[in-house]
């Protein structure tokens, strides 16, 4: 550079520099004082832009969508995750998307937005194994702000990749972990999930676990991979190839089955099963609605006035209660703090406890709660009924609970509320023990296929308390609260209703567990009332379809 053009450049610079020096040198003092301080005072503070706040607008919802699913589309994984309000888990999600699930191509489609949800439509094509599959699904995403850029943004979740993904679950493509199998019911005739659509997830836990023990091959599939502690089994998306299945044999009874299904099916919420009380054979079981979590199997309620089938056990046992023996059943009773009372505030005068059973008084039980040790329920729930001993019944369950509980809880449990929690299996196999004074555990596989331990309470019932159980049953569903449900039954028969109190409920949840010659069984119907007008008709039907 010439020597003349580079004094030039410095001579301009400089000139600049005291040009901007002279615009805040203070030329107007009056304007200065009126912004507060005068310029170079060192008082000035740069000013805070504004984050912009509140929902998205519709045009914001517009953009920001299509702007993600275009980039996702594209492979630009970064680009995309750019635009979550978690670019971490975004970008581990959507590159899995193309690596772990295989996904060669996609196209996605906006559909119309619903404030700020936005459905969008999926349409891939999967190669792997040498197969190439079209695949097609629909999801949905929601568009929010950052609160720290004022942004509009997606709202990350796993599911937005894919519907049926939760929190820590993977897609993934390839040879599956599970070969394929062909369950068939105690007669052989096989179980499908279109023909039983409430045994879907029970299909899926049964493959899961025995798909190699049945002897079948793998296929070519994507699959959701659960996170690990997840209850749910892994579950099928897309077969690319099918695989050789397995038969495995189950306990169900097909007819049976389909009796259960009809029954809960014409409810919004209800789950029922039934079991064979001289082996413990899980005959039937069934969930409204008839996809996602297993009710019938897993789930965790409050039995209610049916736990007072192990109650009144227990009281025999402890020489409190008998048949033919008078028992108090007053309006009220009070005990660590708590007032109790009967349904719509009724008493027995000089009854007894075959009245107190069969009419269902909650105050004939708490009445006898000072007379018992902490835990003594605890011990008859699980040394003589099996409540709560590890079950292996072949796929996932929730085997029960009845925790040691003082004052008043103590009490409530007494009637089936407090800590204690129960589902349609546990319940069905609690009216099985009654039937037959032991304890056998139920299984809908047979445990000679994976030499698995079945659980064994450590007592059978005493023959007396046996025989008063069976009686007090009997009489309940002959003239007492459970008579309407088994109207016209015969045979070898007996049953006890329930209704389960729960806070912020309208309803209590109406519950019914009973047993006919060599069938047990039981329901429970949330929010449904009073368990004789409810859980009984369904439980009933199983009985008779059963015999």
């Amino acid at each position: 550079m010439r020597s003349g053009a580079r004094a030039a450049i410095v001579g301009a610079v400089f000139a600049a520099m005291v040009g901007v020096a002279g615009c805040g040198s203070g030329q107007d003092d009056s304007s200065s004082a009126k912004d507060g301080a005068s310029a170079g005072s060192g008082d000035d503070k740069p000013s805070l832009k504004r984050v912009k706040t509140g929902p998205p607008s519709a045009a914001e919802v517009k953009t920001t969508a299509r702007a993600f699913l275009a980039a996702w589309a594209e492979g630009e994984t970064a680009k995309a995750a750019a635009l979550t309000d978690d670019s971490g888990a975004a970008t581990t999600a959507l590159s899995g998307y193309r690596k772990k699930a295989h996904v060669a191509k996609v196209a996605l489609e906006a559909g119309q937005a619903s404030g700020a949800k936005v459905p969008f439509s999926v349409n891939a094509q999967i190669s792997s194994g040498g197969a190439s599959v079209p695949w097609t699904y629909e999801s949905s995403l929601t568009v929010t702000r950052d609160t720290e850029t004022g942004k509009p943004v997606v709202a990350w979740k796993s599911s937005v990749v894919h519907p049926d993904l939760a929190e820590g679950d993977t897609l993934k493509t390839g040879a599956s972990e599970a070969p394929p199998i062909k369950a068939v019911d105690r007669d052989g005739k096989e179980l499908t999930a279109a023909e039983h659509p409430t045994l879907k997830t029970v299909l899926a836990a049964l493959r899961e676990r025995y798909g190699k023990k049945a002897g079948g091959e793998p296929g070519v599939e994507t699959w959701i991979a659960r996170a690990k502690g997840s209850k749910s089994p892994d579950k099928t998306l897309k077969v690319l190839s099918k695989g050789t299945p397995g038969t495995l044999r189950t306990t169900i009874d097909a007819s049976l089955q389909r009796t259960a299904e009809q029954q809960v099916g014409k409810r919004t919420k209800a789950s029922v099963v039934a079991v064979k009380p001289s082996t413990g054979e899980i005959l039937a079981l069934a969930n409204s609605p008839a996809s996602g979590f297993n009710t019938a199997f897993q789930g965790s309620y409050a039995p209610g006035s049916t736990m007072k089938i192990i109650t009144s056990a227990t009281l025999i046992d402890k020489g409190l209660a008998a048949y033919g023996k008078p028992h108090p059943c007053p309006k009220y009773f009070s005990y660590g703090g708590w007032k109790f009372q009967n349904d719509k505030k009724f008493e027995i005068k000089n009854g007894t406890f075959e009245q107190s059973f069969a009419r269902s008084c909650n105050t004939a039980f708490i009445s006898q709660a000072g007379k018992l040790k902490n835990d003594d329920l605890t011990n008859e729930a699980r040394n003589v009924f099996g409540i709560g001993l590890n079950w292996q019944t072949g796929v996932p369950t929730f085997d029960g609970s009845v925790p040691v509980q003082s004052a008043a809880s103590k009490a409530a449990s007494l009637i089936g509320q407090g800590g204690v929690r129960m589902n349609p299996l546990n319940m069905a196999s609690v009216a099985a023990t009654a039937s037959t004074g032991t304890f056998r555990q139920p299984y809908l596989v047979s445990p000679s296929l994976d030499n698995r331990t079945l659980a064994k309470a450590s007592k059978t019932m005493k023959s007396s308390t046996h025989d008063q159980l069976r009686k007090l049953m009997n009489l309940t569903a002959t003239s007492g609260t459970a008579a309407e449900a088994m109207a016209g039954m015969s045979g070898d028969f007996g049953a006890k209703t329930g209704s389960a109190e729960v806070d912020n409920q309208e309803k209590p949840n109406g519950w019914f567990s009973a047993y006919r010659d060599d069938v047990a069984a039981a329901g429970v119907v949330p929010e449904g009332g009073h368990g004789g007008d409810t859980a009984g008709p369904m439980v009933a039907a199983l009985l008779r379809a059963g015999g």
